[in-house]
């Protein structure tokens, strides 16, 4: 059975997720050193009171969206509270700058992942571009495979990958479940992460400019970004957001540099040339450019 064809609009909206993303270290950074399970807590509690204020000045009932299936609750929850479980595992257990490169490997497993879906199938030109995009964010990450680090950390690092590709491309096959869902997603990850926080976190609040930070996650990055992927994800195209997913690293280092967090580096340009070439070639944009020069000519 074939898919249908990718939405153009749900594409470009799906795209600026990864503009969204970009802001993720900026903000952690802004709202200072708060626990990360209180920080998810808070981030995702913020986004669903958002959400709900929105259905609310839209005349809808908050129950209808909420009122999915078992599995997609599995999907949605296990994907959102999963993936940032894994994450911080990953960052206690292992040198970040490792643990954030291997994590870093679900856009290219997006782009192989989707040759699995009906009516799909995996180019050399895929994996050309998913490999070349994954050496500009290595560059940017910067990991030390000499580093050290335990198991346990680098496991979960993989699995960090594994889950939010497998989360991505699995959410294509339930289009018929609304983006709406995805705001009892943030309410289970916040209820979750307030638990795991509880459990295994001492409190420490936010304090003073920090809650504009914490703020912004919500609204943005750990918001309104997860209804933009949703939606882009399910209905655009999602080998291409998969692609353009390596740039988020590239420019959440130049919103680092330009907010005064980070220090540009000579890598910067040529990890930027890299991911930009390897989204042109895994989208097949390059052999569009080479073809209108030669009409020119």
């Amino acid at each position: 059975m074939l898919q249908p064809a990718p939405d153009s609009r749900a594409t470009v909206i799906g795209a600026t997720t990864i503009l969204n993303w970009a802001l993720l270290a900026a903000l952690t950074q802004l709202a200072g050193p708060v626990p990360p399970f209180l920080l998810t807590a808070l981030a995702f509690g913020i986004a669903f009171v958002c959400f709900a204020i929105w259905l609310k000045l839209r005349g809808k009932s908050l129950l209808v969206p909420l009122k999915q299936p078992p599995a997609i609750w599995a999907l949605g929850v296990g994907g959102l509270f999963g993936y940032h479980a894994l994450y911080f595992v990953a960052q206690q257990n292992a040198p970040p700058a490792n643990a954030g490169l291997i994590s870093y490997l679900w856009p290219l497993l997006i782009v192989l992942f989707v040759a699995l879906l009906p009516g799909e199938r995996l180019r050399l030109i895929h994996v050309i571009g998913s490999v070349l995009g994954f050496i500009g964010a290595a560059l940017l990450v910067g990991g030390d495979v000499n580093a050290g680090g335990s198991i346990l950390g680098y496991t979960a690092a993989f699995a960090c990958a594994f889950l939010w590709s497998g989360y991505s491309v699995l959410s294509r096959a339930t289009r018929s479940v609304p983006t709406a869902a995805v705001g009892g997603f943030c309410l289970a990850t916040a209820l979750l992460a307030a638990l795991c926080h509880w459990l295994f976190e001492p409190t420490r609040w936010p304090q003073g400019i920090g809650w504009f930070g914490v703020l912004g996650l919500g609204l943005g990055p750990v918001g309104s970004a997860f209804f933009t992927w949703d939606l882009g994800i399910k209905h655009g195209d999602l080998r291409l957001l998969g692609l353009l997913a390596y740039f988020t690293p590239l420019l959440s280092t130049v919103v680092l540099i330009l907010t005064g967090y980070a220090e540009s580096t000579p890598l910067l340009a040529l990890a930027a040339g890299l991911i930009t070439l390897g989204m042109l070639v895994g989208s097949g944009r390059a052999r569009g450019l080479r073809f209108n020069r030669r009409v020119r000519q």
